[in-house]
């Protein structure tokens, strides 16, 4: 079951499409990261999924209901966290929970004193003299403490220093053994999202570039190391899966796309015979400046 699906989502402001043509499965129990630069219309499709505004064009489904029609009793199942959230500063830790309560007739009692001690957060303590880390802690806490089905972090990492994310990821992984949650995460903190993440997409510009399990994701991608050793080298069209293919001196480099064990070997073997071969992994955010570096190119070739 998915709990989220989009389809032909779409967004304008005036001339300028924020996103376009979304098709996305969130499936029940996943952490799914949507990933993307600045600008790339992470944020708008978050408040089209919370009917914060509404699709220009196409749907989306929350929850097995259509945005533009969630109610209470879905609200009630979902719980949003935003960096630009405003909290009622006035008040205490405690007198904020207090003031949360009543609106989640599923709220629990235990595991907000669970949370509070887990997230270490003063309850006397006013919120406007916390930090912002602490803040994002108070508010990711009244949004756990009923439950919720689904749970929205709209770059959540955002302003923290390096820190504080740690702790607040910390936080997240450890109070998801608490709960069978469905995580939504807009991001463009790769660090983080990368140990958070079981599933991921990448959006640029508005539009979906892919969204897969991280495993797999991780596993097509490999930068490989080739030293030539004065036999031929056949650098001329290059498969399309090879990225960023560059030579110095004895020394090829690129990126392949889609590994899979032995085509990658044997397709080195026949371009580069008697070459030495390496072949690595690629963490997360080596992989996203890769694909960032290709756009770019390809925009700037589709322009000429």
């Amino acid at each position: 079951m998915n709990i989220i699906e989009t389809h032909n989502l779409t967004r304008r402001f005036g001339r300028t499409e924020a996103v376009h043509g979304l098709e996305l499965a969130v499936p029940e129990g996943s952490v799914f990261a949507l990933l993307g630069p600045n600008g790339a219309g992470k944020s708008t499709t978050i408040k089209m999924l919370m009917n914060l505004i509404a699709p220009t064009v196409g749907e989306a489904r929350v929850l097995g209901v259509d945005s533009r029609q969630l109610g209470p009793f879905e609200r009630q199942q979902i719980g949003y966290v935003s960096e630009n959230q405003q909290l009622p500063l006035w008040m205490s830790v405690r007198q904020y929970l207090d003031y949360c309560r009543p609106f989640y007739p599923a709220w629990d009692g235990e595991l907000e004193r669970t949370l509070l001690a887990r997230f270490e957060l003063p309850g006397d303590r006013k919120l406007q003299h916390l930090s912002r880390g602490m803040l994002m802690k108070a508010a990711l806490l009244s949004s756990l403490a009923y439950r919720p089905k689904l749970l929205v972090l709209d770059e959540p990492f955002s302003g923290l220093d390096p820190l504080v994310r740690d702790e607040f990821v910390r936080g997240l992984l450890e109070v998801s053994e608490l709960g069978g949650w469905t995580v939504l995460v807009s991001s463009h903190n790769i660090e983080e999202v990368e140990r958070l993440c079981d599933r991921i997409a990448l959006m640029d510009e508005g539009r979906l570039q892919f969204a897969e399990s991280t495993e797999t994701l991780l596993g097509r991608f490999r930068r490989v190391e080739v030293t030539l050793q004065d036999g031929p080298a056949d650098l001329a069209s290059p498969p399309p899966d090879w990225l960023e293919l560059e030579r110095t001196g004895e020394l090829v480099r690129f990126t392949v796309m889609h590994h899979e064990p032995g085509v990658t070997e044997r397709a080195c073997a026949q371009r580069f015979p008697g070459a030495a071969v390496v072949i690595n992994p690629m963490t997360l955010r080596d992989i996203f400046i890769v694909l960032a570096r290709a756009g770019r190119t390809a925009k700037k070739g589709a322009a000429a």
